[in-house]
């Protein structure tokens, strides 16, 4: 291993080169995810029909990679590796404005409102139906 005093000019020329691109691929990344994660995606465009305004509610979140390469060794070979991103949304509701008020009304989860209460439902029905049968079979 070499000392940081050790190394080559052109090499360190080369790691800055690395660290300014690796600066920019980030700095590109962040614009456009950015750009796609914005209060447009999170509040929709209202929409007004018949004296009714409805403005749609997302939860919106993006994250990023990035990634640097250099030159090593004497032969001058190249290494170095990127990254990538991304941007989702998750529609929570709207916002209906009538008359000058204005009310949340939440977008129901078919699972949380409908399955998992059944699935518990049948499950708690069924639970002393099986502990009388586990209690028999143990007096045989």
């Amino acid at each position: 291993m070499t000392a940081p005093h050790d190394t080559p000019p052109s090499a360190a020329v080369a790691d800055l080169g690395a660290a300014h691109a690796s600066a920019t691929l980030l700095e590109r990344l962040a614009d456009s995810l950015g750009a796609r994660a914005s209060v447009t995606a999170v509040f929709g465009e209202p929409v007004t029909r018949d004296g009714v305004t409805v403005i749609p509610v997302a939860r919106g979140g993006f994250g990023f990679g990035g990634g640097t390469g250099r030159e090593v060794g004497a032969a001058k070979s190249a290494e170095g590796g990127g990254g990538g991103g991304g941007a989702g949304t998750q529609p929570l509701g709207f916002i209906e404005i009538t008359g000058g008020k204005a009310t949340y009304k939440p977008i129901r989860d078919p699972w949380t409102d409908v399955v998992l209460p059944l699935a518990a439902l049948l499950a708690g029905s069924a639970l002393p139906a099986i502990g009388r049968a586990l209690r028999r079979r143990g007096h045989h």
